[in-house]
């Protein structure tokens, strides 16, 4: 059975690098009314920032025109992180491995890896350009 989502808080800011503080303000607020535990709090800090991160870096290219928006839905045993934007998307099923030798030396393409490493589940909407980000509470 898949059970209702509800929305907790929606939260739109511009495409700009400063808001991610915005978006950290939310974690904070979110993790304490849905009684998320100190020992979770980090990994949806991180994970949420890195897509926020990605969202304003690679979706919105910077464009302070466009828009970042994060819905919070909860679940009975889940709060979820929609984060979206009005990018072009990518395709990402094909993602180079940060592991990978040849890739440890380069100093982008760890956010995802991080995403799907700290939250308990990361699934990609749309072309891309919306992730939602689940944990269990």
């Amino acid at each position: 059975m898949i059970s209702e989502r509800e929305i907790v808080e929606s939260l739109t800011f511009k495409a700009e690098i400063d808001n991610v503080s915005v978006a950290e303000g939310l974690v904070d607020r979110i993790c304490e009314s849905q009684s998320i535990d100190e020992d979770a709090y980090g990994n949806v800090l991180i994970a949420v920032t890195e897509a926020v991160n990605n969202a304003i870096i690679h979706g919105s290219k910077l464009n302070k025109d466009l828009d970042v928006t994060i819905d919070v839905l909860k679940t009975d045993s889940d709060v979820v992180f929609k984060i979206s934007d009005t990018g072009e998307g990518f395709d990402f099923n094909n993602l180079e491995d940060p592991t990978d030798p040849k890739n440890i030396e380069k100093p982008n393409g760890r956010g995802i890896f991080l995403m799907k490493n700290l939250a308990d589940s990361v699934e990609y909407l749309d072309k891309g350009n919306v992730v939602e980000l689940s944990f269990k509470v």
